[in-house]
């Protein structure tokens, strides 16, 4: 949604209503995640630092095979894709290795339009709502001084896949455009034939992704990602493929810190096509307020807990944004 004043007045009094009851578990992770640098800030508890960018999709002609959504029907549509560093600080170097994971926000605008958001890791790091909040509570209470084991290297040692996502994510892009982002989270996607699939969506870019080595890295400004995609889309388009990878019968869908097998279908759903950056980026950012359960004919929440937790978690980022 893209918020106007009253809108985030609603938001703000609809989590003022939220937090006079007994705390639910997304109001524990509101509480916790708002008292790191970027909550205190007012801005989005993580993914704090972005740039706002407009451009096009345009459906594959195999896409609505898959989804009856109005988007995939073939015609271009418009989209807003927000770009991001994924630390909860929005004075992070884009070079630090706290910027990691790098975030992709995509809203469709055909109709009522929807919205995707990924991360830079295939997989997410752990699968479960009350996991999060262990989470983020063991990094509130973990500093450098603490013995060995700190409350975070205690919930990694018991935590094997959110250890591995810890360790995956070295890699800096060369650019925002060379960075490949996973959504995650399984989706139902439902054709006009009523046949139901799950799903994952992959945005990879058109020419492969590019990394830095460290020391490429090491040199590199504090803002360089943003700067750099300026630059780029100056002189051309950024073009990315929108992929769903499609599950098998037995495939977990609960859970998206589980990857499926790499030889599970991919489909191509058609071509994103960044051509500018917002002109008033830092004002198109205060306003959008991107949501995994703003989904349309066509496409559907599966059994995975996490979107709608995370929509809840967001009415309070949004709200404190108000403030």
């Amino acid at each position: 949604m893209i918020l106007n004043k009253t809108g985030l007045f609603m938001l703000a009094a609809q989590a003022s209503l939220v937090a006079q009851s007994t705390p639910d578990l997304a109001q524990q992770i509101a509480e916790v995640m708002s008292q790191g640098p970027s909550g205190k800030a007012h801005q989005r508890f993580i993914h704090a630092k972005g740039i706002v960018c407009g451009g096009t999709f345009q459906a594959s002609p195999g896409a609505a095979a898959i989804s009856r959504a109005a988007h995939f029907a073939g015609e271009t549509v418009p989209v807003v894709v927000r770009f991001s560093d994924g630390a909860p600080d929005a004075g992070v170097a884009d070079n630090s290795p706290d910027a990691n994971p790098r975030g992709m926000a995509i809203r469709f605008g055909s109709g009522r339009g929807t919205d995707i958001m990924a991360i830079s890791h295939n997989g997410f790091v752990v699968g479960t709502g009350e996991e999060f909040l262990a989470l983020e509570k063991a990094i509130a209470a973990s500093d450098s001084a603490q013995p060995h084991p700190s409350p975070i290297e205690a919930f990694l040692g018991s935590h094997p896949r959110a250890l591995k996502f810890v360790q995956d994510l070295t890699p800096i892009p060369v650019s925002f455009a060379t960075e490949s982002f996973y959504s995650n989270n399984a989706l139902i996607f439902v054709n006009s034939k009523g046949e139901r699939r799950a799903g994952r969506y992959f945005i990879i870019p058109l020419d492969g992704p590019q990394y830095l080595d460290e020391a490429a890295a090491k040199a590199k400004s504090p803002g360089f990602l943003s700067e750099e995609l300026g630059t780029r889309l100056r002189n051309a388009p950024v073009r990315f493929r929108l992929l769903v990878q499609i599950a098998d019968p037995g495939d977990q869908t609960s859970d998206s810190s589980v990857l499926w097998p790499e030889d599970r279908k991919k489909v191509e759903l058609g071509i994103i096509t960044i051509t500018s950056v917002d002109a008033d980026s830092a004002a198109a950012e205060r306003r959008l307020a991107f949501d995994p359960t703003r989904l349309v004919d066509g496409i559907e929440l599966s059994d995975d807990p996490l979107p709608a937790l995370r929509s809840r978690v967001y009415v309070y980022s949004v709200a404190g944004r108000s403030k």
